[in-house]
């Protein structure tokens, strides 16, 4: 199945009560899929066509805040329009998943993949989970949904718009008897009640509002505890397992890439190629970018001469997103052991990301005595 069904399956064996859903190209066939499964009876849930992404994220809001298992999609413009109600779902505590279909921002107009849309949303207290493959899509929706419920908090996962959401790719759909042991029905421990009504969101004095975000803070630092756990879960059921941070052949490594997302699998294919030949390089995968992975990072990468980080976005005045963020993780290890970082931004818009790219990156960052920049821009056209 291509990646967009892929994700409505999952929201379908999640048992999801309440979707809300506004199309956007490449997001649609994602709420296209469920908008059947509901119409023909093999999912109970409410469907709600509303009038523009902000109100989808609105209606996801209310329905979560009742105790409803709450879910959308978008990409993108539409990710963008949410942005208001995002910090709403995040610090309200409401475990409402959605799926995010990477696509580059305007202008000018694009509907290819990059990462942009869901990073620029990095500082709204939502978890994020980066894809590889459409059968990560299927898992991570329903891993989504517990994790979400275990910590009180919204959960985005993310996959390359086209490379995985119009891509079809064997994948196995988990027997929904055995989903639902795994997770269970939403029991929230608060909930809005129609019959005994109340106000909430009010004005929150200082004395109170920063103890809001403390717990909120917490919640993201159990977050990454709490997703071992689930994965693990998972793994004893359905015999696969992700992690927050994957290692691949990094085994007496001298050279690291550290990757998420679509590209992830083309670099596998250049690392088994390049060990053939007898080179010590090897492959990081970051799946979970909020809550940031810090210590696993540096455990990993401690000790390696060099690390290139492919970055599929861009902060514009900056760098690349992922590395900037590692670079601010490695700063306190010891600098014996520090890696030297190189950070690379490739295929925006949609670019193809190839093996021959990749190549470059490796022999860039193996010839350079140091960084010559911090975002070295590869495969331009200038």
């Amino acid at each position: 199945m291509v990646g967009n069904h892929a994700v409505s399956w999952g929201a379908s064996l999640s048992r999801a009560e309440v979707i809300s859903a506004y199309p956007i190209t490449p997001q649609t066939q994602v709420v296209e899929q469920l908008s059947e499964m509901c119409a023909d009876g093999r999912l109970n849930a409410r469907f709600i066509k509303v009038e523009s992404e902000h109100s989808a994220m609105a209606a996801c809001i209310g329905a979560s805040a009742a105790g409803a298992r709450a879910f959308t999609a978008t990409s993108s413009q539409g990710l963008a329009l949410m942005h208001e109600l995002l910090h709403w779902a995040s610090l309200g505590r409401l475990p409402i998943v959605m799926a995010d279909i990477n696509r580059a921002l305007a202008p000018g107009w694009n509907i290819w993949t990059d990462q942009n849309d869901t990073l620029a949303q990095r500082d709204t207290g939502w978890i994020q989970l980066y894809c590889e493959t459409n059968q990560e899509v299927l898992d991570t929706t329903i891993q989504a949904f517990k994790l979400a419920e275990a910590v009180d908090l919204p959960v985005m996962l993310v996959l390359d718009a086209f490379y995985l959401s119009h891509t079809a790719e064997p994948v196995d759909i988990p027997d929904p008897e055995m989903v639902d042991v795994y997770l269970p029905r939403r029991e929230p421990r608060y909930r809005l009640d129609v019959n005994e009504p109340r106000a909430f969101g009010a004005l929150v004095r200082p004395d109170s509002y920063m103890e809001m975000r403390w717990h909120q803070q917490s919640a993201m630092d159990r977050a990454r505890a709490e997703f071992e756990h689930i994965d693990r879960e998972w793994e004893n059921l359905f015999c696969r397992r992700y992690g927050a941070v994957e290692s691949y052949r990094t085994e007496g490594a001298d050279l690291l890439l550290v990757t998420s997302g679509t590209i992830t699998s083309t670099a596998r294919f250049v690392i088994d190629r390049r060990r053939a030949r007898g080179e010590a390089v090897g492959l990081v995968k970051m799946k979970m970018f909020r809550p940031f992975p810090a210590d696993t990072l540096r455990t990993l990468l401690s000790g390696v001469e060099r690390v290139a980080v492919l970055d599929r976005n861009l902060s514009p005045g900056r760098s690349g997103i992922f590395a900037e963020e590692i670079r601010a993780a490695l700063y306190d290890v010891d600098p014996e052991e520090r890696p030297a970082l190189y950070g690379y931004v490739v295929g925006l818009g949609g670019r193809d990301v190839t093996p021959g790219t990749i190549d470059d990156i490796i022999d860039r960052t193996r010839g350079a005595a140091a960084p010559t920049r911090e975002d070295v821009w590869v495969g331009l056209n200038l």
